[in-house]
């Protein structure tokens, strides 16, 4: 199908019965709900399987989708809750990130430090986000990768989670000051300096 037309049509077509419009959708998708699920997951063999459980599940209840929402969030909904049901079973050691950007506004790529030793430091940011953001409650750890690597908006983030946007924003909040003090009190050398020497 052509890529002009809507996810709503889409959506209307496969609820008529047509195979080609699931497709369309899956593919137009599919990156993200991958990307998604690689950043919940640990296990990355798991995650074709989780992404498979998430399309059946999308098919199955595609029915009950509410038009009001945008399709992706209702599908990372579902998703969120897989990965959550996963980490369970796995006895929620799983979660962490994969392919990490550098530490939240962390400044660094303003560091006088830049040069050859830049991608070193980068590396070993990484490292220390995927160690910090794996101690934190799973509410804290799914609600910054869903605002730092996902980018989703405040109202997308609250459909997702299936709260209210003033409980999006105290949990952002908290998540971030326990990644922060994490961050001071285990790699205080990693915390970045302004100009003024302070953090």
């Amino acid at each position: 199908m052509s890529p002009d037309v809507s996810d709503e049509a889409l959506i209307e077509a496969v609820l008529e019965g047509s195979e080609s419009a699931f497709e369309s959708l899956v593919q137009r998708h599919q990156d993200r709900l991958f990307g998604l699920l690689g950043r919940l997951v640990r296990d990355r063999f798991a995650v074709e399987d989780l992404a498979q459980e998430v399309l059946v599940r999308v098919f199955r209840k595609l029915h009950t989708f509410n038009r009001d929402a945008a399709f992706f969030t209702w599908m990372y909904r579902i998703a969120v809750n897989a990965a959550t049901d996963y980490l369970d079973r796995q006895g929620r050691r799983g979660l962490r990130l994969v392919d990490d950007p550098v530490v939240f506004d962390s400044g660094m790529r303003d560091s006088d430090d830049a040069g050859a030793a830049e991608p070193l430091l980068a590396e070993e940011l990484r490292q220390v986000t995927r160690a910090i953001v794996d101690t934190l409650p799973e509410k804290y750890r799914t609600i910054l990768i869903l605002r730092e690597y996902e980018d989703l908006s405040y109202t997308d983030m609250a459909e997702v989670l299936g709260c209210s946007i003033g409980t999006v924003e105290s949990r952002l909040f908290r998540a971030r000051k326990r990644f922060k003090d994490a961050l001071e009190r285990q790699y205080p050398e990693l915390v970045p300096q302004t100009r003024g020497g302070r953090a």
